[in-house]
């Protein structure tokens, strides 16, 4: 199971890795660790991160960036208005009323949502993540801004689906920061809460998390966020004032060239940089626009003053942090500064005056969201064990619940009447589960909704759940369970409705039955409650919306008079040995429509569009490394010819090989300059069949030394054992040996006379004594020879005396040869003894022809 954290930037992602020693952030193919966002298409293939970034310049209107400004957002929002100013792509409104993206892919002008594109770099870096890990990634956790709206959020997972990905958890950027800052403090106070504030001043936004720690634990206090609030806003400052100083001294317009427009912000970005740690920096571009070179010169103090509009407004969500968490300045015990625009001094000269204390940089402050997701992603897997330490995540929206009063509330307050109740409120734990109890007749519809859009700028309903059909027995209004879940990404949703009836059973009721009947009851809401990690919890808060639904709602059909008095009643009827009455449950059918999203159908579509896309690219990188390998082979070859392989060649194969190699040098840069992969393979193909005789030739003259050297290793090695006195090659018969010597001596004949034809010769012709011919003559030999050689001694005779135990054979020899052993034949330990003995035996039978045999091996595994 992969264990992985994405952090998907505005700019820039990264991609955490957890290994038994910790987490790593993994390398790009350019052995960096941050890949930027960018989807470049092409007329043949897409470029994405490190590629679609290399080919911006160059094809700015189809490279694809910032995508997380797009989506899951309205096309009319006023802050995505304002964002496609500055983008140099064309992006328009469908018919959903949400952003389509205009890109020139394939030859022809294509549109894409951004939920597609977001799909695309997470394709991309899934495959990052593979290539480092070497297994499939499936199973991970995303990184999102706190401020993610429910549909951002269903648009995030739908992207995920489409790259193939199963997130376990989308986990807010500042609580990762929070817990990959607090699971590795060993000094948390048990009792005493450690409040940390936690500023992420990011590319495109800022956002704040107050977080308690203790040990073993994180709880979120607060947060708050300033959408719009970040380092690309001082980029644009930047900008905007160097196209005016432009205009003015050089008379030309940049926001009227596209590539101009990239080079300047580039360019301002890494001024920006340079003003943070210096008082004064300048700027200088080659060749910006209308082939004219330009300069500027701005210093800090300058910079900050046009920058005071952005920095007046990062109090803002301090401010509101600190009211939420019901904390004073005091309260906060340290600041820690994370995100990549947060290296301003003006905004740390904020920070300090604001919580009194100087903000501490002791996180990486562009790799902390990727290792705390991946941390995240290690505690929910089951592969990996992880310290103890409990994460208590909080909602940052309010959510209610709506819908249309019954016929008797018309009557009383119009036809239009709604009726609504708060379910998740501010602050709600992460995941959380409620139920409610509706009284109806028939099928009726709910809304989910947020309770306030003030500072969302986003549609207030959310979705809309029909539930139904059903019907009341009884022909009263029924009793409708609703059960309301926020899941751990956040997501709202009624996972089921449940028709309630009571039935009468003419059974007395006895003791145990009242508490099997009280047992059954209490266990109910929990049943609902399905959410490990705070059960009781969840039992209250569901118990708490009930009291909230049928307090807010007006009104009979709520129940609020029966839903309190029918437990009471129960207890009196049980008392009096009334008949059992069993609650009878019923699944009701429940319809969801998500104002937005995508249907499932669509979401298949994009896989199946997405799969085609990376089959194409794979397709154009194959060709491209088929291309490669012509060109090289060309140049490579064309070199050899006049060095290495000179004299393996004749003048005029040389110069028609040279001839050759040029015409497809000239078609590569010409008619071959866009081909198919088969194409380049066979012309590959075509070259080789000229010079893979030249390079036979050369490796067969450079190798044949040693491996002739190794055959006569091996003839003489065996030559010297056949003609060997030594007393372990006795038992060979003599004609045994003369046959070895006569393999011997007809494999050197074979090998003087194919070296004396190879010698006369010349290098550029075929050779006579080829390199496998050698390594299969000396096979030969060691195979013919070495089973004589190593021929085992024959078993000595069993010995005379009839009560002696047999012996194994070359014990017995031992005996025979060594009689001063033999009073060891009367302990019972003999064979222990004879054993030792055969260590002292200057030359024993069997143990001395194993270094023979060994010797030998090395001999064959040598030729």
């Amino acid at each position: 199971m992969s264990v992985v954290g994405f952090d998907f930037g505005n700019e820039s992602c990264i991609v955490a890795v957890a290994r038994q020693r910790g987490i790593d952030v993994v390398l790009n193919d350019e052995s960096k660790r941050e890949t930027p966002a960018i989807v470049c298409f092409g007329d043949k293939q897409r470029f994405l991160g490190t590629a679609g970034a290399a080919s911006t310049m160059m094809n700015p209107k189809n490279s694809i960036s910032q995508i997380k400004r797009l989506i899951g957002r309205q096309f009319a929002d006023p802050e995505l208005q304002r964002d496609l100013k500055t983008f140099p792509f064309v992006v328009t409104e469908g018919p959903d009323g949400y952003p389509l993206i205009h890109a020139r892919y394939l030859g022809e002008v294509k549109t894409f949502t951004p939920t597609q594109v977001f799909g695309m770099m997470l394709s991309n870096l899934k495959e990052i993540a593979e290539k480092n890990l070497n297994a499939a990634v499936v199973d991970c956790c995303i990184g999102i801004p706190l401020y993610f709206t429910d549909l951002q959020r269903r648009a995030v997972l739908d992207a995920a689906t489409i790259a193939g990905l199963h997130p376990l958890r989308l986990f807010h950027e500042t609580t990762a920061t929070a817990l990959a800052y607090g699971i590795y403090k060993t000094d948390l106070p048990e009792n005493d809460q450690l409040n940390v504030a936690f500023v992420d001043v990011g590319h495109a936004s800022m956002q704040v998390c107050i977080a308690g720690f203790k040990k073993g634990q994180l709880k979120v206090l607060s947060q708050s966020f300033d959408r719009s609030l970040g380092g690309r806003d001082f980029d644009e400052v930047l900008f905007n004032h160097f196209v005016a100083k432009f205009k003015e001294d050089y008379k030309i317009d940049v926001l009227q060239n596209a590539r101009a427009c990239l080079r300047l912000r580039a360019a301002c970005e890494k001024l920006k940089k340079v003003l943070s740690a210096n008082p004064e920096a300048p700027l200088n571009i080659e060749c910006l626009m209308d082939e004219k070179d330009v300069r500027g010169f701005i210093k800090r103090d300058e910079f900050e003053q046009l920058s005071l509009p952005i920095l007046e407004r990062v109090k803002g969500p301090l401010e509101k942090a600190l009211a939420e968490a019901g904390l004073t300045v005091d309260n906060i015990h340290m600041v820690e500064v994370v995100g990549s625009g947060s290296r301003v001094p003006a905004i740390n000269k904020i920070l300090t005056e604001f919580f009194k204390k100087e903000p501490r940089r002791t996180m990486n402050a562009s790799e902390c969201v990727a290792r705390g997701c991946a941390l995240q992603c290690a505690i929910l897997s089951p592969t990996f064990k992880v310290r103890e330490f409990q994460v208590n995540e909080s909602f940052p929206f309010s959510i209610s619940l709506s819908w249309k009063g019954s016929s008797s509330d018309a009557q009383e307050s119009g036809p239009d009447s709604k009726q609504s109740t708060l379910v998740f409120p501010k602050g709600n734990p992460i995941p959380s589960v409620k139920a409610l109890t509706i009284y109806r007749q028939g099928t009726f519809s709910i809304d989910v909704q947020y309770d306030d859009v003030s500072g969302l700028q986003t549609p207030a309903k959310i979705s809309t759940y029909t539930i139904g059909p059903f019907q009341s027995t009884k022909g009263e209004k029924a009793k409708i369970k609703v059960k309301v879940r926020l899941n751990v990404h956040g997501i709202v949703s009624i996972e089921s409705a449940t028709l309630l009836e009571e039935e009468e059973i003419e059974v007395p009721v006895s003791k145990e039955s009242v508490g099997e009947n009280a047992k059954m009851e209490t266990d109910e809401p929990a049943a609902g409650a399905t959410t490990p990690p705070s059960t009781n919890d969840n039992d209250v808060n569901m118990q708490d919306a009930n009291a909230n639904a049928t307090a807010d709602v007006p009104g009979a059909e709520n129940g609020t008079s029966e839903a309190g008095d029918k437990p009471v009643q129960m207890d009196t009827d049980t008392k009096a040995e009334a008949p059992k009455k069993k609650i009878k449950k019923i699944n009701v059918p429940v319809a969801e429509l998500v104002y937005g999203a995508m249907s499932a159908t669509d979401v298949q579509k994009a896989v199946e569009k997405e799969f085609e896309m990376a089959l194409q690219d794979r397709v154009m990188e194959e060709t491209k490394d088929k291309k490669n390998a012509v060109e090289a082979y060309v140049y490579d070859m064309r070199n050899k010819l006049s060095d290495k392989y000179q004299e393996f060649v004749i003048d005029s194969e040389r110069e028609a090989f040279t001839a050759k190699l040029q015409e497809v040098e000239d078609w590569l840069y010409e008619d071959g300059e866009d081909e198919t992969k088969g194409v380049y393979i066979a012309k590959l193909e075509e070259l080789k069949k000229q010079g893979d005789p030249i390079e036979e030739r050369y490796k067969e003259y450079t190798e044949r030394g040693s491996i002739v050297e190794q055959l006569v290793y091996v003839i003489n090695s065996y030559r010297e054992a056949a003609m060997s006195s030594d007393p372990k090659f006795d038992h060979i018969d003599i004609s045994e040996k003369q046959k070895v010597l006569n393999e011997c001596v007809e494999a050197e004949n074979w090998l003087r006379e194919k070296k004396h034809h190879q010698d006369t010769l010349p290098k550029y012709a075929s050779p006579v004594l080829l390199s496998a011919d050698i390594r299969k003559k000396a096979e030969a030999v060691d195979r013919f020879c070495k089973p004589i050689m190593t021929k085992p001694k024959p078993p000595p005779p069993k010995p005379t005396t009839p009560e002696a135990p047999a012996t194994p054979p070359h014990q017995g020899g031992e005996q025979q040869q060594q009689p001063q052993h033999s009073p060891a034949q009367e302990n019972p330990n003999a064979t222990s003894n004879e054993n030792a003995g055969d260590n002292g035996n200057p030359a024993p039978p069997p143990a001395s022809a194993e270094p023979m045999e060994t010797e030998k091996s090395e001999n064959t595994d040598s030729a």
